[in-house]
């Protein structure tokens, strides 16, 4: 800080100079005391300098608004809304979210250091705050191809960015618990520069949490059931309460929740679609929950303010206080938290709901054309069984976790799978699109719904290969060779036709189009899923794009075939 702009603070906090700012007639939620007080409130220079009984330049009537403090996303992939992060900030802010802690770690996956420096380059001099958890696991594991590699080396320069607050989220357990070099590097390394450790301990138990505590990792955003939750809360973790898209966890845990633990905890999207965002919220639906569920609306607030910023040494953020950073919103009605208005350093960003301001970012990236594989025919995708017992990938809806099941399945004279729409068994494929390999892996999938047709997507985390799921062979090669043309993006086909897409060309995860354009588009590959039949409980996309992750339970699919999670092995798809 500027000493000049230290001395103005106090002599505005001391009230011998007006401030520049002065908002009257609200009624304050007091994050530290868990209560509402009255006064006025001093900006000066982007920061609070005080609350009580100030003049200032410009008075700013809150009519008896609540004035909340801005709410922060603890962790979140902005790829996974599949706009640029600039657009991101365009949806966000109407919500009352004006701090995001974000984990490129899709974008890193397909383009390495290029990525981070992207997302990094992408979010400069934005009205909203993006700080950066450095990528830990690129790629996640050694079981499928990905388009790069970070070691710590890699990772190294980028501690210096001031947006950097650590390292995202360790997912590579294994390399934990044998302390491999590498990983044992990149812990050092965010250690060494003051930096955090996210976590991601999906299944963990046990010693398995102290493995992850000892080496100094902090979070875990991966708890779906409540007991999960309180280990990690015993073991002394900060435990990050998920609502996104495919992963709803957030009414699953708030039971644990009470005066003892509150503060240790906090919330997070993780992974939300662009639709989602728009129609529900972010954050904010976070807190909506919370209250729905039984939480007290302030401590709802405190979860998505001080506790987020407290969890990542944000020690300006998160709190109306004399000091801290001017970002707040006005909450007409604490229960429903709806927002009306929302300032950034202390300037209007929101009125009425409406965004005031350019965000705007004309970073020029180059990152398109990143789908490498050749042409798709219908004999890549045969499946020669022999035996029609099989091991089939089960969707669980609104879940990130699959379920191993063994069943029947159709079987053609040549003795090749066919899917089979009564038993809901259809085929599934991951095509690795980075290094030309020619590697496909092949599975069964049962619960995606769909009845026609055929849908495929380069988001498929971690390494986003392309992965595609069909009734027919024919419409899957439509779909996978519509997206090589593409260059990324979403299709959904039925008999022989494109229905609806959606171009993402930067990575093969984003759009460079407005989140308008991309809502609308959105929009019309749902009405296109109707005509597949598809499942309306759960996002088919999305969760076709976590079948391919092969760090979470229990049985998923990579380019180099089926994948048993527990015994990190890949298994047969036969059952013999």
């Amino acid at each position: 800080m500027e000493r000049n702009q230290l001395t103005r603070r106090i002599l505005v906090a001391s009230g011998k100079v007006p401030a520049d700012t002065v908002v009257k007639n609200g009624k304050i939620v007091d994050v530290f005391n868990g209560e509402i007080i009255e006064g006025d409130i001093a900006i000066v220079d982007g920061y609070f300098a005080g609350v009580g009984k100030y003049d200032g330049k410009y008075i700013v009537d809150a009519k008896g608004s609540y004035v909340v403090p801005a709410f922060i996303d603890g962790h979140v992939h902005i790829e996974s809304s599949l706009v640029t992060p600039s657009e991101f900030a365009k949806v966000l802010l109407p919500h009352g979210v004006t701090t995001v802690i974000a984990d490129p770690h899709e974008i890193a996956n397909v383009l390495g250091t290029a990525g981070i420096q992207y997302m990094l380059d992408s979010s400069e001099n934005l009205p909203f705050d993006i700080y950066i958890m450095l990528p830990s696991c690129v790629p996640a594991t050694s079981f499928e191809n990905s388009g790069a590699s970070l070691s710590a080396i890699d990772l190294f320069p980028f501690y210096h960015h001031p947006r950097v607050l650590g390292l995202a989220e360790v997912m590579n357990f294994p390399a934990v618990l044998q302390a491999q070099d590498d990983m044992l590097n990149k812990l050092s390394d965010a250690k060494r520069f003051g930096k955090k450790v996210d976590g991601h301990a999906a299944g963990l138990r046990g010693n398995d949490l102290n493995v992850y505590m000892a080496a100094g990792i902090r979070t875990d955003h991966e708890s779906t059931a409540a007991e999960e939750a309180k280990e990690r809360l015993r073991s002394g973790m900060y435990l990050m309460i998920r609502e996104g898209t495919v992963a709803k966890d957030l009414m699953k845990l708030i039971p644990i929740i009470n005066h003892h633990n509150a503060r240790r905890c906090l919330f997070v999207t993780d992974d939300k679609h662009l639709d989602d965002l728009v129609l529900e919220g972010s954050i904010d639906h976070n807190v909506r929950l919370a209250i729905q569920g039984g939480i007290s609306p302030i401590t709802a607030i405190q979860m998505a303010t001080i506790n987020a910023a407290e969890c990542f040494g944000l020690e300006d953020k998160g709190a109306i206080a004399a000091g801290y950073k001017a970002d707040f919103s006005f909450v007409d009605d604490l229960d429903s938290v709806r927002i009306s208005h929302v300032y950034k350093d202390g300037v209007a960003v929101v009125q009425d709901g409406k965004l005031i301001v350019d965000c705007s970012n004309k970073h020029k990236h180059g990152l398109e054309k990143s789908v490498h594989f050749d042409e798709i025919q219908a004999s890549h995708f045969t499946i020669s069984l022999p035996s029609k017992k099989s091991n089939i990938i089960e969707v669980i809806p609104n879940s990130l976790i699959t379920q191993h099941i063994v069943e029947e399945v159709d079987i053609c004279s040549q003795g090749f799978f066919q899917p089979s729409i009564s038993a809901d068994q259809l085929k599934l494929a991951v095509i690795e699109r980075h290094h030309l390999t020619k590697q496909i892996g092949l599975g069964i999938v049962k619960g995606l719904g769909l009845k026609y047709g055929a849908i495929a997507t380069t988001i498929a985390h971690d390494s986003h290969n392309l992965i595609v799921a069909g009734t027919n062979d024919e419409d899957m090669v439509l779909a996978a060779n519509t997206i090589k043309e593409m260059q990324g993006g979403l299709v959904v086909i039925k008999n022989g036709q494109i229905l609806a897409s959606l171009n993402l060309p930067i990575a093969g995860l984003m759009s460079d189009s407005s989140f308008q354009e991309v809502y609308a588009k959105l929009n019309n590959l749902h009405i296109a899923l109707e005509q597949l039949g598809a499942n309306d409980q759960f996002n088919p996309f999305l969760t076709l794009s976590f079948l391919a992750l092969p760090v979470i339970p229990e049985l998923k699919l990579t380019d180099k075939g089926l994948f048993k999670v527990s015994k990190f092995e890949h298994i047969d798809i036969s059952c013999v």
